[in-house]
């Protein structure tokens, strides 16, 4: 069970310049936004299922913000004192849908699409040595430090936040770096966030 009940997430896409690249394009001119419903949610040791409409499965490890307080309209220096905790996060994905559909609500929203870690309150992290890595059957695919993103988390908050308010709880997913691949059944895939920790989920097909 997830350990957290957010009220929506908010997901940054095309926050790395290589992982930009590798999807055929380019860092957006703004942050790139997008929604996960929260029935996408599970924790760690939760299964991910791959859905039978779905013939690619991929992980993308993230770097994940959760808000403490309600926020409108923050600007970036206010930024950090409206975050509660950090999480690592996996913004599973069914990328052949992601390329057929004209956007990406399918694609990113399948239940078991969301897995979280624990969180650990931001006081507790050192905010300069950021990092997401995510191993699959113990093998490095992704590894992105929190100082190659395009648009950093204080950015990204007053974005988000100069366009929706922010409530308590709320998630937001600051990206993905390159190295995003295919799943497995079978596959355990683990997402690591320096100094925060780890979110593990084993690959099953849907029944």
């Amino acid at each position: 069970m997830a350990p957290i009940r957010p009220s929506k997430i908010v997901c940054v896409g095309k926050n790395y310049a290589k992982h930009a690249a590798e999807m055929g394009g380019e860092v957006p001119a703004e942050p790139l936004v997008f929604l996960k419903p929260p029935s996408a949610l599970v924790g760690d040791g939760d299964d991910i299922v791959m859905p039978r409409r779905s013939s690619r499965v991929d992980y993308e490890g993230e770097i994940g913000v959760i808000i403490g307080t309600r926020a409108r309209r923050v600007s970036r220096d206010e930024a950090w004192s409206y975050v509660q905790a950090l999480v690592p996060v996996n913004d599973v994905t069914a990328r052949d849908l992601q390329k057929s559909d004209n956007q990406w609500t399918r694609a990113k929203g399948f239940d078991s699409f969301c897995p979280v870690g624990t969180p650990v309150p931001v006081s507790e992290v050192d905010l300069t040595a950021l990092a997401v890595t995510t191993t699959v059957n113990g093998e490095v695919r992704q590894h992105g430090l929190v100082s190659e993103m395009a648009y950093d988390i204080p950015a990204i908050i007053e974005f988000v936040s100069g366009i929706m308010t922010l409530e308590a709880g709320d998630l937001i997913a600051t990206g993905t770096p390159d190295g995003i691949g295919p799943l497995a059944e079978g596959d355990e895939v683990v997402v690591d966030v320096a100094g925060v920790g780890s979110v593990r989920n084993r690959v099953v097909k849907e029944a």
